[in-house]
């Protein structure tokens, strides 16, 4: 019985720390759940689980819902999906720093068409605090799932 439910918490970990990251939206530390987009993209694209993909695409709807954007993470994130699904150089399961390059790459071009859209300098410095503030957050967040979620 108790294993049972230890591995039933592991197996929903990642919908857990999605949900929980989208509603501690703050405007200035986690404007409109945003960080949701780190187990978001790491669970769909480094360490897939399984049914993730739909889950990760509802949650990038509710996160352009709060940011007032109309379908755009949405849109990227059902774009870099079909990107990785067609390409066969990059492995990203066997990526070192659990693909936080990657990572990287996909949020800041997301976040600078997304700047460039409205641009001005205020937009650009968020922007930029949001990017340094996400990809920071990569590696503590990654670590915390792949550590629970770890079978062994």
């Amino acid at each position: 019985m108790k294993k049972s439910i230890i591995d039933f918490l592991r197996a929903a970990f990642p919908f857990i720390t999605v949900i929980i990251l989208w509603r501690m939206s703050v405007p200035f530390w986690n404007p409109a759940g945003i960080l949701a987009i780190i187990p978001i993209f790491y669970c769909s694209f480094v360490r897939p689980v399984p049914w993730f993909a739909p889950f990760a695409a509802l949650f990038c709807f509710l996160i352009d819902y709060r940011f007032d954007t109309l379908a755009y993470w949405t849109a990227a994130y059902c774009l870099f999906y079909a990107i990785n699904g067609f390409q066969s150089f990059i492995d990203l399961t066997r990526t070192d720093k659990n693909a936080l390059n990657i990572f990287m790459v996909f949020f800041g071009v997301a976040t600078l068409i997304l700047t460039l859209a409205g641009f001005s300098v205020l937009n650009m410095m968020r922007a930029i605090w949001l990017f340094a503030w996400v990809s920071t957050l990569y590696i503590p967040i990654t670590a915390l799932i792949k550590r629970v979620c770890d079978d062994r």
